[in-house]
């Protein structure tokens, strides 16, 4: 005997059964949970709050013990990071900052899209091997390597140079862009390429019209921790620089001087230095979410 459902009655019950679904899964959400997200949230910003409340103390009233929060407020600390009262200008520092990550960053993404693709799309033979061997060059840290590359600086007058910087940083975030990258457009779905070779598309059309609009998230999420990499980088900086090529962070560690730590001008200054990343931050945060959630489970 054969038993007919009638559609109206059939799609009732699924709607039905969906908010009883719903129903029953916000009763069980628990509010703590929310509540616990906030405050670990704040307690990580809270750092950043308090630098950012220092950064307009007086220096007597930041260097308080425990700290005045309530302290008049003032902007003295960052005129003395711009120089207003005839100290050290910043602009040198953040425009080698800038170059350095910048250009690096551009190199990086120049080198790694087709290696990564290599590696993922049309992979080579023992390509397991290749992407081992670029994460060994992680292996040594980068303190054991300063002699080498300090001489080498020296010897070839590089030394105090931005071109060295970005020559180390391009060479530093390689290994990690190209491993970010193959896993990245392993998602770009292989039917979409073979359609466009078969119109004729050649490799650098495909890479620039396929498979770049596809793995823009991955992209700009490579790009921008590439960025920050290269941004806050302070030893190899410090070491190879000292004038003419300084970075910002290197600007950063001469407040701290023989007559003391000026603390409202150091978080003045650290403000100020976090502005651009924090920036690009912002600008790519949807692509970044996109791009660090590509490939995982749903």
């Amino acid at each position: 005997m054969t038993t007919h459902t009638n559609p109206a009655i059939a799609a009732t019950s699924f709607k039905g059964g969906r908010a009883k679904k719903r129903r029953s899964v916000e009763k069980k959400s628990n509010p703590a949970w929310g509540i616990a997200a906030w405050a670990v949230g704040l307690l990580f910003v809270a750092p950043v709050l308090f630098m950012l409340l220092t950064s307009f103390h007086s220096e007597v009233d930041a260097a308080t013990n425990p700290p005045s929060v309530f302290a008049p407020l003032t902007l003295d600390g960052y005129r003395a990071f711009f120089g207003a009262d005839g100290g050290r200008t910043p602009w040198p520092p953040l425009i080698n900052s800038l170059t350095a990550s910048v250009v690096s960053t551009i190199l990086v993404l120049i080198l790694s899209i087709p290696a990564a693709y290599a590696l993922s799309i049309k992979p080579i033979k023992k390509w397991t091997d290749v992407l081992f061997f670029f994460l060994s060059t992680k292996f040594l840290p980068i303190v054991a390597g300063l002699l080498p590359l300090f001489l080498f600086a020296k010897n070839t007058g590089l030394l105090d140079n931005i071109n060295l910087l970005v020559l180390l940083y391009t060479s530093m975030n390689l290994p990690i862009a190209v491993w970010m990258m193959r896993s990245f457009l392993a998602e770009v779905p292989v039917e979409m390429m073979e359609a466009a070779q078969i119109d004729g598309a050649g490799l650098i059309r495909l890479l620039r019209s396929v498979v770049a609009p596809v793995a823009l998230p991955g992209i700009a999420a490579t790009a921008l921790i590439c960025f920050i990499f290269s941004w806050n980088e302070l030893l190899l900086a410090r070491t190879l620089t000292s004038i003419v090529a300084g970075t910002s962070p290197v600007f950063l560690t001469g407040f701290a001087t023989s007559q003391g730590l000026f603390l409202a001008q150091v978080c003045a200054a650290a403000m100020v230095i976090s502005l651009p990343v924090l920036a690009a931050g912002f600008a790519a945060q949807d692509k970044l979410v996109q791009g660090l959630s590509l490939g995982a489970v749903k």
